[in-house]
């Protein structure tokens, strides 16, 4: 079990979604950043979909009330243990009594934070995952808040045997090489069902003009600014389904981009839809960030996630070995 000692900006608990509602109207939320969220979990022997805390930019303070292994992926938000820097990307056995904190931003956005186990709350609709507008999920469905306690899931066999390999080094000698997973500079887009319907100007400045991610940005979009995109002719639209990912383009001409809170039904034209390959680049994007796309196919798409998931499993085989 944990204590929050103090709240930080934006925690919650989240996992990898709550998939097969959309059509009743209940939006899908879950983690960011998957891949972040699913090495934490192997590093800690855990199921990839068990529930992390996702910290954003300025994160809580947390007191261990028992021994338990953890693994913090994704932006680095200066972690540090009784006030020493604690390293990421790694497995780590916490001891009881140890408080981590979180202090400046240094990288990216969002840490996710692992626990042998798992965070044990009630699942609604099959999932873990926090949604503050609705109110429901992860820890009465808000953001962690002081003096909130939480407790872990049920221990497997591969927590076991990790428990046992850092019961006198702590810390793990080695370290997952995520570098690659954030490698890319450019978020790579596919056609929305829209393109076509943009001003030939509007589709060059899409792709030529750079856009800058505003402070009206949170889990359910980015709202961007740049220059003004604009259809051919006016047109009342149906609300068609969305996704994360999917790029609409509002009244004004600026681009919004859905992440995991988005809605079920957007009745903007959507002029792009980003790869998932890129999800985890986008995820550590904030305010103030610049964003540049770049086009490319399905096919190459498809091509870039087989990629990416063959490369996950590996890490995730070889996380198992060295516990083996």
């Amino acid at each position: 079990m944990l204590t929050v000692l103090k709240r930080g900006f934006f925690t919650t608990v989240q996992d990898q979604g709550r998939y097969g509602y959309q059509k009743d109207g209940v939006v899908v939320s879950g983690v960011l950043d998957d891949y972040a969220h699913r090495i934490a979990n192997y590093l800690v022997g855990n199921c990839e979909n068990s529930p992390t805390l996702e910290i954003t930019l300025n994160g809580p303070q947390l007191q261990f009330h028992i021994d338990a292994i953890i693994a913090i992926c994704g932006g680095n938000l200066s972690p540090s243990i009784n006030g020493r820097p604690l390293p990421m990307w790694k497995s780590i056995l916490i001891k009881k009594d140890t408080v981590i904190s979180f202090g400046k931003c240094l990288a990216g956005a969002r840490s996710y934070l692992a626990v042998s186990g798992g965070f044990h709350v009630p699942k609604v609709m099959k999932s873990a995952s926090t949604y503050v507008r609705g109110k429901f999920g992860g820890v009465d469905g808000r953001t962690l808040q002081l003096n909130d306690k939480l407790t872990f899931g049920p221990i497997r066999k591969l927590n076991k045997r990790i428990f046992e390999k850092l019961t006198e080094s702590t810390v793990a000698n080695w370290s997952v090489p995520y570098q690659c997973i954030y490698s890319n500079k450019l978020i790579r887009v596919m056609k929305g069902r829209q393109y076509e319907k943009f001003t030939d100007i509007s589709r060059t400045n899409f792709f030529k003009s750079p856009y800058t991610i505003t402070t009206e940005s949170d889990r359910m979009g980015y709202r961007l600014k740049g220059i003004p995109l604009a259809l051919q002719r006016d047109e009342e639209m149906l609300s068609e389904a969305v996704t994360f990912g999917t790029i609409q383009i509002t009244t004004d001409g600026q681009p919004i981009i859905l992440l995991a809170d988005r809605q079920t039904t957007g009745g903007y034209p959507k002029i792009a839809q980003v790869a998932s390959v890129d999800f985890p680049s986008l995820a550590q994007m904030k305010p103030g960030d610049r964003i540049d796309f770049e086009f490319i196919t399905i096919e190459k798409a498809q091509q870039l996630l087989r990629q990416r998931e063959r490369y996950l499993q590996l890490m995730k085989t070889g996380i198992c070995l060295k516990y083996s």
